[in-house]
């Protein structure tokens, strides 16, 4: 056993220091960004955010919408060899990501759909990265695969950031419990400050000529600026594009009455709460982790007998349609860029100095949780 006593900090514990600039308008920042890897011989240019591949979030009609931005979107495993060749007509394949994991059936799915679909992006995603099967699983997959782009995590640590690009990744995920919905740090312990994680790791990666996508954590845009200006090239996110029309789900109704509590009254024979003249209407979609209960049950018949859940299931407020959520994410970006001079975004990580705060917020008008 051995304690680490350099501190590690997380987006909460900082906020981004202001610096002169010469940019008159938020109009003026570039958010595109153009890479080349290290091992695909591919390239690609656009704004570098990705839909998590996530239920409620890894949609084919959030990748639509997101497309259009310049974003990626990793599509949820769920989705079969015919979901593909039915609906890859609809979007940009350049910002598709087909996502996988280790098992045989998984790789063979990925064979289908990485063989005859055009899309470039492979993402191996597993909670764990950090052990000796993973590493074989993306070695062998780069060799199947010598010009895909190949994603592959979740670590924090910069070791094992090196291993895993030169063992064929191009980019790698970092984060290891910091996800909304994500309780591995609780049924774990195990886990390490987002935004520590995504300094030490980007360097790591862009020593080698790798890339890192910072995974989890963000709560808001500034969040996202924060993460881009510690070195991420790319940054996913999950229960900031849930609840939106594009992400499925079933729409959860509740009703409170006029001093905020929860209506549970009697209903008419149609459902309906009765005095729902006086009740304020509310509508929620369930969003969860992939690796809870109600993945489990939905994907895998269930949480197996040697292990546990490592997720929570939530209802969060319906948000309709996604386009204005991205507009005031990328608004909040171009703002970051202005408050610190950078005309690009591939500048912010040059222009950033953190300094450590302890607090983010006046939390007056409850804004404690953000």
């Amino acid at each position: 056993m051995r304690i680490i006593n350099d501190v590690k900090l997380d987006f909460k514990d900082v906020l981004i220091q202001p610096k002169r600039s010469t940019l008159t308008s938020r109009k003026e920042v570039d958010l595109n960004r153009s890479f080349s890897f290290k091992w695909s011989d591919k390239t690609w240019t656009g704004i570098p955010i990705i839909a998590a591949n996530m239920d409620g979030v890894g949609t084919w009609e959030m990748a639509k919408v997101l497309g259009n931005h310049g974003l990626i979107t990793a599509l949820v495993k769920s989705y079969d060899f015919t979901a593909w060749i039915s609906r890859r007509s609809e979007v940009n394949l350049d910002n598709i990501c087909v996502t996988s994991g280790t098992k045989p059936e998984e790789l063979e799915k990925l064979d289908l759909v990485a063989g005859s679909m055009g899309v470039n992006y492979i993402c191996i995603d597993v909670a764990n990265g950090y052990t000796e099967n993973f590493v074989r699983s993306v070695a062998a997959i780069r060799k199947k695969y010598p010009k895909k782009i190949i994603i592959a995590g979740n670590v924090v640590t910069p070791e094992m950031t090196e291993e895993l690009i030169l063992n064929g990744a191009d980019i790698v995920k970092v984060g290891i419990g910091p996800g909304s919905v994500c309780t591995t740090r609780r049924q774990t312990g195990v886990g390490y400050p987002q935004l520590s994680a995504i300094i030490e790791c980007g360097d790591a990666a862009h020593g080698l000529g790798g890339h890192i996508i910072a995974d989890g954590g963000c709560t808001c845009p500034g969040d996202v600026a924060k993460a881009f200006g510690a070195g991420a090239d790319f940054v996913m996110l999950g229960g900031m594009l849930s609840g939106h029309l594009e992400g499925g789900g079933e729409l959860v109704t509740k009703y409170f009455n006029p001093e905020g509590e929860q209506f549970i009254g009697g209903r008419d024979t149609q459902g309906i709460p009765q005095y729902e003249f006086c009740a304020t209407k509310r509508e929620y979609v369930q969003f969860y982790g992939m690796s809870s209960d109600t993945a489990m049950n939905k994907h895998h018949g269930g949480v197996a007998n040697y292990r546990s859940s490592e997720g929570r299931t939530v209802l969060v407020p319906f948000k309709g349609g996604v386009e204005a959520t991205v507009l005031d994410l990328l608004g909040g970006l171009r703002s970051a860029c202005t408050y610190v001079g950078a005309s690009k975004l591939k500048e912010l990580s040059k222009r950033t100095t953190f300094v450590r705060v302890t607090q983010q917020l006046n939390g007056t008008f409850g804004n404690e949780g953000l």
